[in-house]
């Protein structure tokens, strides 16, 4: 779990780079933002979920096994008011009306990472 006071995030993408970019644009922010766990699958991602408990799931929408939106569906049917942001190179007006159907809070393009500090405090349980 993360300390008190900060924002414990689950990293799922299958690139490992992807994974080393945003625990650094995190460690860079710091500000009360920390990693809790990683993923590089969609069951990984399931069950990292329910392990660390994270305050946000940070999550790839192409992943290897399952796509992101059906990773969302999974943990929101266990975790209704989890914080998911989906972050993908491949957001089109189709995967962000889906997103938000199945109850992601945000949709972030990997070109705009700099954005995910901010996003990460907005949808913050703590």
């Amino acid at each position: 779990m993360a300390p008190v006071g900060a924002t414990g995030t689950l990293i799922v993408d299958d690139e490992e780079d992807i994974r080393l970019l945003v625990r650094a644009v995190i460690r860079q922010a710091n500000e009360g933002l920390s990693v809790v766990g990683e993923a590089a699958t969609g069951e990984e991602a399931v069950e990292r979920c329910r392990e660390h408990q994270p305050d946000v799931v940070l999550l790839d929408y192409r992943l290897p096994d399952i796509s992101g939106l059906e990773v969302a569906e999974r943990i929101l049917a266990e975790r209704p008011a989890q914080n998911i942001i989906l972050f993908s190179a491949f957001l089109d007006a189709d995967t962000i009306r889906k997103a938000a159907e199945v109850g992601v809070r945000a949709c972030i393009s990997k070109a705009d990472v700099a954005r995910l500090p901010e996003a990460l405090w907005k949808y913050s349980t703590t």
